[in-house]
């Protein structure tokens, strides 16, 4: 990696970028805006769009160099994105289905990924203006409105209660099957977006397995942080997730766990067939 592109020479400038689409993001919210859906159904709404043209200028104002792959312009053939060692992954509204119903849980998601791997991550929350940030080798923080970043870190495994995060809009019954298969008391946090990881990344809930289709945008910018927080982010396997290695943008089912004392594939395997 050039000197130039050190992930850590970065993070302010990309979080900067993430709060201004955040803003574009709450001028639609503040508005009776219209939703579209997606060849995949999923909705579609004014504020995807700004968000992402948003995120794309500041990019590329940034360097013109660096490929830049977004949910919002995700149709490059991967005979083009094969020959990338390093690009910019983008979801520029995490959790439209939140957005939609208006209750905040959704974030605005860039990540630097380099051989594969997120080297740089921020998350962005334009309701409650939260960032969470991170880039290799330099930590997780999570910065309030108008404060210093502070370090996050994931929390040890406690002995007797596991506080799971669940998905808002997405649930399943492969969840139930890993939460019966567990052997103690359950708390169960729902939330959307890549807010789960990220309550994992801060210590506050310590697994989020996520047994149902995501995309590549989805994940990899909350990965570098659960990463740089002492969590890990995996396939099914436990092994980490990777990008671009496919034509296919969908992640496997994966898993975000804080802690590597606990033989989770025990509990996975009650609960998917892998």
């Amino acid at each position: 990696m050039s000197s130039d592109f050190l992930p850590t020479q970065l993070v302010d400038t990309i979080n900067k970028i993430a709060q201004t689409a955040g803003e574009r993001i709450m001028e639609v919210y503040a508005t009776d805006f219209e939703v579209e859906q997606k060849a995949d159904k999923s909705p579609l709404t004014v504020a995807d769009m700004a968000a992402h043209e948003t995120i794309v200028t500041g990019l590329k104002e940034l360097n013109n160099d660096c490929p830049i792959l977004s949910e919002e312009s995700a149709k490059i053939p991967y005979s083009t994105r094969a020959s990338w060692d390093r690009y910019w992954l983008v979801d520029p509204l995490d959790g439209t289905r939140e957005f939609v119903k208006r209750n905040g849980e959704f974030t605005v998601n860039i990540a630097l990924i380099d051989d594969h791997k997120p080297i740089l991550g921020v998350v962005y929350v334009p309701v409650t203006g939260v960032t969470y940030f991170a880039a290799m080798g330099s930590g997780a923080f999570k910065c309030l409105p108008q404060q210093s970043p502070t370090p996050i870190h994931v929390r040890p495994l406690p002995k007797n209660r596991l506080t799971i995060a669940g998905s808002r809009s997405h649930g399943s019954e492969s969840l139930q099957k890993f939460i019966q298969a567990l052997d103690v008391e359950v708390e169960v946090i729902s939330i959307g977006s890549s807010l789960k990881m990220c309550l994992v990344a801060e210590g506050k809930a310590d697994v989020y397995p996520r047994f149902g289709p995501t995309s590549e945008w989805d994940t990899a910018a909350a990965q570098c942080v659960v990463e740089q927080a002492g969590g890990y982010l995996t396939d099914l396997h436990l092994q980490p997730l990777r990008y671009n290695t496919k034509d296919s943008l969908l992640n496997p089912y994966f898993f975000v766990f804080s802690d590597t004392h606990q033989d989770w594939s025990r509990y996975i395997t009650q609960a998917v067939s892998i």
